[in-house]
């Protein structure tokens, strides 16, 4: 009788892991289930065909859930104000203008590419375009750019550091989920470095595939809301609640680099604090007018961290019941043996978060579950280094953008305001992104190999 409640563990827990994970992308997927309950679910199913003691499964559940929360929760609530406040004041579009007025006409592919990557850090890339598609069709009469290269410019670029470059909730999940909070600051800073030759391949193919793309005017990009030039704030007001945080962040990485320990600076440093002051910067610079509105951009603020808040703490939840396996002393024997093991991971994570998105289309989900996979196996794996952990997500980034496709509300967001059918986005757009996911993968194999 006894070992009837040993739990299970070898290949047959291998095989309910992966049965877990395509239970999620059925529930989410073919049933169009919430991901919450899907998450929530597959702890469950898990929990039980692997023998957990029933009370530990419900106290790991709890544990993972609490514990992400307590890391990622208010941070999302302050990138949400700092976004919404950024794009219902007219920032996002000012930055966007001054942006394009230093390029010029002639590199407007640059530019908007370049546009989409900052817009896209504090304002999630279904909205951002929303607010800059109308750029698009004003700049491809200023310049010889057709509308769809710019288009698939500005998606690929918004595309890019949504799942790159904290604090998006995506990376900063991931981030959260595998222990690597302490190195946000490494981890922006990876980000931005690979967001760099990204950005460069996708405006290449972005001008090549979209040079006979036909489009339609499915919306009119005049009735979207944008304020006018004379009632958005001020350049330096829209870029500093953005440049602040980072910088503040980066700096406490620094300083750490340097083993210079001042109590203040780890203070404002932290990514709570620092991203908290970002909102409050956003909530005095970029104010409207009126006290009513004031609390309407806050409390949609709140709506929009909401959802994300409770996928992301689902996906801790499940984080917790596979810690309470024996998933990591199995694993960990085989992954473990020298860099090969380590460069394996990345290679397994990246395809476990390729298969996630591709399958129910949404990027931070993807991110939060291969995570939560990775987890347990942080400590076997004995990563020390800042960098080891930056790369891990990368390549969880990586795959959380391999491939954008029919099922992600993304695509339809680039098709419906670029105009572009849906057969030529995905001819073009999805294709981009599966270059974009492949090339993260192989940049964080290659720096792992140099550097690591």
């Amino acid at each position: 009788m006894h070992t009837l409640v040993l739990m299970i563990t070898g290949p047959s827990l291998l095989l309910l892991i992966l049965a877990s994970i395509v239970l999620i992308i059925l529930l989410t997927a073919k049933f169009k289930l919430h991901p919450f309950l899907a998450l929530i679910i597959a702890c469950f199913f898990l929990g039980i065909t692997v023998r957990i003691p029933l009370p530990e499964l419900v106290k790991s559940m709890e544990n993972g859930f609490g514990g992400l929360m307590k890391y990622i929760g208010m941070i999302v609530i302050f990138g949400s104000i700092i976004g919404v406040f950024l794009e219902k004041s007219g920032g996002a579009m000012k930055i966007a203008q001054r942006i394009i007025s230093l390029t010029g006409k002639g590199k407007t592919i640059p530019a908007i590419s370049l546009i989409g990557a900052v817009v896209s850090i504090p304002v999630f890339c279904d909205s951002g375009f929303i607010l800059l598609s109308g750029l698009s069709d004003k700049l491809s009469k200023l310049s010889n750019a057709t509308k769809s290269s710019l288009s698939l410019a500005l998606a690929t670029g918004l595309y890019t550091t949504h799942t790159l470059i904290p604090p998006t909730p995506g990376p900063i999940a991931a981030a959260g989920n595998i222990g690597a909070s302490a190195y946000l600051g490494t981890i922006i800073l990876v980000g931005i470095c690979f967001s760099i030759p990204i950005l460069w391949i996708t405006q290449i193919f972005s001008k090549r595939l979209g040079r006979n793309i036909e489009t339609n005017e499915i919306l009119d990009n005049d009735t979207i809301a944008v304020d006018e030039p004379d009632t958005m704030p001020s350049i330096i007001s829209a870029l500093i609640p953005l440049i602040i945080p980072i910088a503040l962040i980066a700096s406490g990485t620094v300083f750490r680099f340097f083993k210079i320990q001042l109590e203040w600076l780890n203070f404002i440093s932290s990514p709570l604090v620092a991203i908290f002051i970002g909102a409050i910067l956003a909530m005095l610079l970029l104010r409207p007018t009126g006290l009513k509105n004031m609390s309407q951009w806050f409390t949609e603020a709140i709506k929009v961290s909401g959802p994300i808040l409770i996928i992301t703490a689902a996906g801790g939840a499940f984080g917790g019941v596979l810690k309470a396996t024996p998933l990591s002393e199995y694993v960990g024997k085989w992954l473990t043996s020298g860099d090969s093991g380590s460069i394996l991971i990345l290679v397994i994570i990246f395809l476990i978060a390729a298969v996630l998105k591709s399958a129910q289309g949404s990027s931070t989900s993807a991110m939060v579950i291969t995570s939560s996979l990775l987890a347990p196996l942080v400590v076997e794996l004995g990563w020390d280094l800042p960098i080891q952990y930056a790369l891990a997500v990368m390549a969880i980034g990586g795959g959380a953008m391999t491939v954008s496709h029919f099922n992600d509300s993304y695509f339809w967001v680039v098709s419906q305001f670029s105009g572009m059918s849906a057969k030529d986005t995905n001819r073009s757009f999805t294709l981009i992104t599966a270059m974009q996911g492949l090339l993260v993968l192989t940049l964080s194999i290659l720096i792992w190999i140099l550097f690591v």
